[in-house]
């Protein structure tokens, strides 16, 4: 196996730490892409992985991920990731997210977690009971930010979508209009609840059928096998599940003229984009459209460090300038004939300072 620096995933990242820890059996690595516009912040999954390269590959494009999407989303904030490395029953001890709370903090504030795949606030609480940098803790009122991020994602992403349908569509409001949703878990789950309550028409699916079945008798949806839901022609796909599902086969099935969706890392190589662009298929990149989440917790973080309140109101208020931010990469990519994905990626490297 090659060095992880030799890895088509590595982009110059500043900092990439493996943690062991025997006593509890903790294996996570910390990845901090980029750290130029402040510390880098992103979440924690906890994953089985089937071998250790696809966990460094996870750290690696996801820490980069986020100095884009925090970039992108106005925040001072750079990039970074971390996943802890779960055996294949996905047993999780305290002793293990101690040790990894104490990992984190060892860093000194150069990395700053928050909730991802198998992690819950529960484990942020029990986290923070070891360090600071941590974010997406339980809100004390309800008029207060912070929490589980999934609904400010998939708020975040319902913007987007019904930016995408303005723009390639025409329309102004979603009634009728079909959307695919890929993955009905936390985000995709209140994406789709938001999609129904304006009036599309959803079919659903979900590597859980029964939890997509459940879901779409609830909103008068269809649900149909996960394994056909990329099939399905419709005016958006939306994918809300785990990430590179956009590769060679994947576009050729498509049969709608809009992806949009919260899952991350969606193409699955850098030509991916292109061959999206070249179907005349409207893209939301998926750091740009799913920023809802991060941008509730590090407004929660940032708050909580100056010793103030962040209010709920405040952060949706952020959430709807998600539609500029993919207008404005929607309009360059017409004006210049360029794949949306690399504007996304060309105005995000400028922020950072990488180009």
């Amino acid at each position: 196996m090659s060095a992880f620096w030799e890895e088509p995933d590595f982009d110059d990242h500043e900092m990439v730490q493996v943690v062991r820890d025997r006593a509890s059996g903790l294996t996570a690595i910390i990845a901090l892409h980029s750290t130029h516009l402040g510390p880098g912040a992103g979440g924690t999954r906890f994953w089985h992985y089937a071998e250790p390269a696809a966990a460094m590959r996870d750290a690696l494009r996801l820490s980069r991920g986020m100095s884009y999407k925090n970039a992108m989303a106005g925040l001072p904030m750079g990039g970074g990731k971390a996943v802890i490395l779960a055996d294949a029953n996905r047993n999780k001890s305290a002793a293990q997210i101690a040790a990894f709370g104490d990992a984190i903090e060892a860093l000194g504030g150069r990395y700053v977690t928050a909730e991802d795949v198998g992690m819950t606030e529960a484990d942020m609480v029990a986290i923070h009971q070891r360090t600071r940098h941590v974010c997406g803790l339980p809100a004390t009122d309800p008029d207060l930010a912070g929490g589980d991020p999934g609904p400010f994602t998939s708020r975040g992403i319902f913007h987007g979508v019904k930016a995408a349908v303005r723009h390639k569509l025409g329309r102004d409001d979603l009634t009728g209009v079909h959307v695919a949703v890929q993955g009905t878990g936390s985000v995709g789950g209140g994406l789709a609840r938001l999609l129904a309550a304006e009036g599309a028409r959803l079919t659903l699916a979900d590597v859980n059928a029964d939890r997509a079945k459940a879901l779409a008798a609830e909103l008068g949806a269809t649900a149909v096998d996960a394994a056909t839901i990329m099939d399905v022609e419709c005016d958006v796909f939306s994918p809300n599940a785990l990430g590179a599902i956009l590769d060679d086969a994947g576009i050729a099935r498509l049969k709608a003229p809009i992806v949009a969706g919260g899952a991350n890392n969606q193409l699955a190589r850098p030509e991916h984009g292109p061959m999206l662009h070249e179907r005349g298929i409207l893209y939301a990149p998926d750091y740009v459209i799913n920023g809802g989440g991060i941008i509730a917790v590090v407004l929660e973080y940032l708050a909580r460090e100056r010793g103030e309140p962040c209010t709920r109101a405040e952060v949706m208020g952020r959430l709807e300038e998600i539609p500029r931010r993919l207008e404005a990469i929607w309009q360059e990519s017409e004006a210049t004939a360029r794949p949306a994905d690399q504007v996304a990626d060309a105005m995000a490297q400028r922020l950072i300072g990488r180009c």
